[in-house]
């Protein structure tokens, strides 16, 4: 009997497909036709620090209204789009959520800073949520703020998110960063429980007729596979933590790969949301043909396979480095 189950962040889970955080966690009647599709646990969308804070303005300006502040305050908060919802409604989506699916809810929470908001880690918790993962998605545009002092930051924010609660917390890392590997063991050593890689950061585009910001939501594909499965695979082992991987995973061979480079779960929206069939048999299909593959190269588990392609276990460890960069370019052959 092939077993598929895994466990990430304490949890057991039946199998390492994750519904990751998106508008899917929106209508709990969706939520549960991906529970009963397979799915083994889901993240909800992100509640943003910015929401927290734009709430608490408007809350003070009506408290203090006539005062000069607010109108310039609010200009600085960007427009959350299908995101702009509410705290207090978040936590309801996350007790109506838990209290009608039997698989883990997970909750998530987006910022950059610390500061009174990070309450609402506790009360996510409260809600009734099995884990938290708090996205670090930030564009740094000062030319004073340097490297150091912004992993501080985050390092510090992490370490106050898991003072205030007691479920397990994963953490969604940009892949931006100078040294990943000492950036990852120092928001482990913070308290984070698990590493999410990677968040996506969505770019703007021009307008050219317009003359406008266009904002897209560009779909991932399986290349973006790459990036994650590359830096997994090297941290494996290294920094004792459990990995999570997202962008890319379309396909039961891109979970495969996942899971070898030593991820416990593989996260999926892309796929869900936007492709060609339906997501309850999406996700049917992805987890039949996980099993007739490890039913067709002998793997008994998921257990089994997890790690096996990591930089620490296979022949070539200078392919996920460097040395792979010049042996990549002289394998070019230009065309007859």
């Amino acid at each position: 009997m092939t077993d598929l189950s895994t466990t990430y962040l304490g949890l057991n889970l039946k199998n390492p497909l994750v519904a990751s955080a998106s508008p899917l966690s929106k209508k709990v009647e969706t939520a549960r036709r991906l529970e009963e599709a397979g799915i083994a646990a889901i993240v909800m969308y992100s509640l943003f620090e910015e929401q927290i804070i734009h709430e608490s303005l408007e809350l003070d300006h009506y408290l203090t209204r006539g005062t000069d502040s607010f109108a310039e305050a609010m200009s600085y908060l960007p427009d959350g789009g299908m995101y702009s919802i509410g705290p207090e409604k978040y936590l309801d989506q996350v007790a109506g959520l838990k209290k009608a699916l039997k698989i883990p809810v997970i909750g998530s929470l987006n910022g950059v800073s610390k500061g009174g908001w990070t309450r609402y880690a506790k009360q996510i918790q409260d809600a009734g949520a099995d884990a938290l993962e708090l996205n670090l998605y930030y564009i740094p545009t000062d030319l004073d703020l340097t490297a150091q002092e912004l992993e501080n930051s985050q390092v510090e924010l992490v370490a106050e998110v898991k003072s205030v609660i007691s479920i397990p917390l994963a953490v969604k890392l940009s892949p931006f960063v100078t040294a990943l590997p000492n950036f990852a063991r120092r928001i482990v050593e913070a308290g984070a429980n698990g590493l999410v890689l990677f968040n996506r950061f969505y770019q703007p585009d021009f307008d050219l007729e317009e003359l406008e910001i266009v904002h897209n939501l560009d779909l991932s594909t399986s290349a973006d596979l790459r990036l994650p499965l590359r830096w997994i695979s090297i941290l494996h082992g290294k920094v004792k933590t459990d990995f999570a991987l997202t962008s890319g995973i379309h396909k039961s061979k891109d979970l495969l790969k996942a899971m070898m480079a030593g991820a416990k779960v593989g996260m999926v929206a892309s796929e869900l949301l936007w492709g060609a069939t339906p997501a309850p048999q999406r996700i049917k299909e992805i987890l039949s043909h996980i099993r007739e593959w490890m039913e067709k190269h002998e793997y008994t588990s998921i257990k089994q396979m997890q790690g096996s392609m990591s930089q620490k276990n296979v022949r070539e460890p200078a392919a996920f480095e460097r040395a792979n960069y010049m042996k990549v370019l002289g394998s070019w052959r230009e065309l007859p």
